[in-house]
């Protein structure tokens, strides 16, 4: 029997509820209720509310046992995890270690290694993709590693980061005190015919070009890839580049070596981009050309070298990965000239939108007052 036993809310007072709730669902379950305390027909009021006379019913139940407030749907707890809290805290630790290359017998995880070792460890079994959905869950994600010198020493690089700003003191004369500083960021990159094949969009069963005969017999099979053509010619060009990210400005030259009079002419065009008045700033690796005693360094420039083996700590290397997505891969060049001019279409790919620069170079540690 449908019988409302609350006395608390009139059905004009049920119908205010309706209007002030953001929740649709439960308005139109309070405006259903309000018009079977209006003795409208049970029918005429289910169709209202959008349900049938035994859905209405159950809701009159939840509302004389809780009230407006029980017109909400409940939260489901949904089905329990198959792994509890510390196996799933075990599961994060073994994928943060990495595998033991002797012990586990491979150098890095899949889900189907993982697959198996959770059944070992766990003696509960998942599918591959079920894998997959438990690393998301701990905030994994499938991702190229970044090269890692041998004798980078992170510790020393964290220590740059730490006395940079002592460092810029140190390394600016007493003579410029006063004067703004400009934080710059140098580097060079090999443009050449054996370019690199960038990541692209494209179907997993075709490829871009006609398909070899062994390609071919897997048609309709994942994992087919588009076949881009590269050059296995060797003419290079060296893409002198510099950014200052607070600007969000550069400069560079295209040189067909490496070497102290390329350095010299990169040092000059750098100079003439610094600010009148300012003193730039600039953060290069240690490279032989970087130090040799016959650089001629203007002198609205000062020279702070990085930590050995550490490119990390130099966004001009996030500005070389940058053009290679989107401008230096993929392309056949048949002339030195053709280099050059790819790359100062690709200088000035960057150039033209400042905030581009900015928010690939900056970073938070390389400021400094005087």
């Amino acid at each position: 029997m449908l019988k409302i036993t609350r006395n608390d809310l009139t059905a004009a007072e049920l119908r205010a509820e309706a209007a002030r709730t953001k929740n649709p669902r439960q308005a139109r379950r309070l405006l259903a209720i309000a018009m079977v305390l209006d003795d409208h027909p049970r029918q005429l009021a289910a169709e209202a509310g959008g349900m049938d006379r035994q859905t209405l019913r159950d809701w009159v139940h939840r509302y004389n046992a809780h009230g407006a407030a029980g017109l909400v749907d409940q939260v489901r707890s949904g089905r329990k995890p198959r792994l509890t809290p510390a196996q799933m805290s075990e599961l994060e630790s073994w994928v943060e270690d990495g595998p033991d290359p002797k012990k586990d017998g491979v150098v890095r995880w899949r889900c189907a290694d993982l697959r198996d070792r959770i059944k070992a460890r766990f003696c509960v079994g998942f599918h591959e993709r079920s894998v997959g959905k438990l690393l998301k869950k701990l905030d994994f994600s499938n991702i190229s590693g970044r090269p890692l010198h041998p004798k980078s020493d992170l510790a020393a690089q964290e220590a740059f980061k730490e006395s940079f700003a002592a460092k810029a003191r140190a390394a600016i004369p007493p003579a410029y005190a006063g004067c703004p500083i400009e934080i710059w960021f140098q580097d060079e990159a090999r443009v050449g015919q054996q370019g690199t094949v960038a990541r692209l969009w494209a179907r997993l069963t075709k490829g871009s070009v006609e398909r070899s005969s062994m390609e071919r017999s897997d048609e309709g099979k994942r994992g087919t890839r588009p076949r881009i053509k590269r050059d296995r010619r060797f003419t290079w060009a060296y893409l002198f580049g510099a950014i200052c990210p607070a600007r969000g400005t550069g400069a560079a030259v295209v040189m067909p070596s490496v070497d102290v009079e390329a350095m010299n002419i990169h040092l000059a065009e750098i100079s003439q981009r610094v600010s009148v008045g300012a003193i730039a700033l600039l953060v290069l690796d240690a490279a032989g050309w970087h130090q040799s005693h016959r650089l001629v360094i203007p002198d609205n420039i000062v020279l702070l070298p990085l930590p050995p083996y550490a490119p990390e700590l130099n966004p001009t290397e996030n500005v070389w990965e940058y053009l290679r997505d989107n401008i230096l891969s993929m392309q056949i060049w048949n002339s030195y000239r053709a280099i050059v001019d790819t790359c100062c279409q690709a200088w000035n790919f960057p150039m033209d939108t400042p905030e581009v620069i900015t928010s690939i170079g900056s970073r938070d540690w390389a400021q400094v007052k005087i």
